[in-house]
């Protein structure tokens, strides 16, 4: 049985051993709202059974980026408003399953019965979601981990839920992403955290200010790393070697980079 985890007061994680992706509830006084869907239909289906387990509140979705782990299982929502960044929202779909199939075959079943579903309700920078005597603020801080990622906010829960701009159960993954901007984008989280605050990432264990700012000096390394290979015309490879993160890892992100750097 899929089971939520109480973390702070009416604020649930699932933690999904496929990817280890999290996915969380938060409840209001009147609505409750549930951020990312996980991978598939069937997996959405068992987070949905779950919620209905803490709350018969009617709902509302968030999905921090496009990517299919997080918001395969919108269809099993249909009829409540998703909200995700206006970036994320325009890709998900088919061309999206298409790829996750390729990437992880081993779901190929599970997505073949999924139908990718865009968010209905649309953010550029910033929105609120009142659920009745809690506010839960979504932040677009910039280009990090993807081109559309969000955050919520609880403030009254002193919780931060990050999705992948932010991740614990493995290093940062850059395989569409935007690693020059994202030192930037996770310092814009950094001014939100306190000593006390939690921090459910996209992918593992429930983590804190002091995690999130180790890994924001990584990246920022990386990015700088980038930067001056750039200028001295140095090999990728011999960057990425450079690297704190895995050379298969930061290969990518210094691909990308550069390619960032000498667009026209």
């Amino acid at each position: 049985m899929t089971v939520l985890r109480e973390i702070a007061t009416g604020v649930h994680v699932l933690r999904h051993p496929v990817l280890e992706v999290n996915a969380t509830l938060v409840v209001g006084g009147e609505a409750a709202l549930v951020v990312d869907t996980l991978s598939s239909a069937r997996q959405a289906e068992d987070l949905l059974a779950a919620v209905r387990r803490v709350t018969a509140l009617p709902l509302v979705v968030v999905n921090t980026h496009h990517h299919f782990d997080h918001v395969f299982g919108n269809a099993i929502f249909a009829g409540v408003p998703i909200w995700a960044h206006e970036e994320a929202a325009a890709l998900i779909g088919p061309a999206l399953r298409e790829r996750a199939v390729l990437a992880f075959p081993e779901l190929a079943d599970e997505l073949a019965c999924t139908t990718p579903t865009p968010a209905t309700a649309l953010v550029r920078s910033a929105q609120e979601i009142e659920l009745g005597d809690r506010t839960v603020q979504l932040r677009h801080f910039g280009r990090g981990h993807s081109i559309g990622d969000l955050v919520a906010v609880v403030p009254d829960a002193d919780l931060l839920i990050a999705g992948d701009l932010v991740e614990q159960s493995g290093p940062p993954q850059f395989d569409d992403a935007y690693p020059l901007d994202w030192p930037d984008t996770v310092a814009g989280l950094l001014a939100l955290l306190t000593a006390d605050s939690q921090v459910v990432p996209g992918h593992g264990a429930v983590t804190d200010r002091r995690f999130v700012r180790a890994q924001h000096e990584q990246l920022a390394d990386l990015a700088w790393l980038i930067r001056e290979g750039d200028a001295d015309g140095a090999p990728a490879e011999r960057v990425a070697a450079k690297s704190a993160f895995p050379q298969e890892i930061a290969l990518p992100a210094v691909r990308r980079g550069y390619l960032h750097l000498n667009q026209p």
